[in-house]
């Protein structure tokens, strides 16, 4: 006897209810494209392989900013730590001069912008884009990995930014 699945039901709603019970690390990819500093919020990020070292992010197919993160040769994912709220949501936020003051930033060895006082910089050359539905996976091929010291991570559970405790 053969089972078939249900239809899908799940309307975007009730989809995005139940994935905002999972914990999500928060990072920032920023670029260069055409002299100008680029750079958008991820929540969505993961490794994806060891040898050779990959890593993936989802960006919405809507997005302002994935044009000219498309464009560029090579990016940046900033990992963000516990007292970066602010920064994720300014890099999340539409229409924002991102790179103006607060943000503190500077050039990296190939020139994407590397926010200050992350947890980690990770440098990146484009591997693959492949459409996933409304989204675009990215996945890089991680050519630098720098570790600014042990920092608590920035989370986005339920919607908001919060902080790692650890249990005792």
């Amino acid at each position: 006897m053969t089972e078939t699945l249900p239809s899908p039901a799940l309307n975007a709603d009730g989809f995005r209810r139940a994935l905002a019970v999972h914990a999500a690390g928060v990072v920032v990819i920023t670029a260069q494209s055409g002299g100008v500093p680029v750079g958008l919020t991820a929540t969505s990020f993961s490794s994806v392989s060891l040898d050779p070292p990959l890593v993936s992010f989802y960006v919405d197919q809507a997005s302002t900013t994935w044009p000219s993160l498309r464009e560029a040769d090579h990016f940046a994912v900033n990992v963000l730590t516990s007292d970066q709220a602010d920064l994720a949501a300014r890099f999340a936020r539409k229409g924002a001069d991102r790179f103006a003051t607060p943000t503190r930033w500077r050039p990296g060895p190939l020139g994407a912008p590397l926010l200050e006082d992350v947890s980690a910089h990770l440098i990146c050359l484009p591997h693959e884009r492949v459409g996933m539905g409304d989204h675009i996976l990215v996945v890089g091929l991680v050519t630098q990995a720098d570790l600014h010291g042990p920092r608590r991570p920035l989370l986005y559970h339920q919607g908001r930014f919060g902080r790692f405790v650890e249990h005792s």
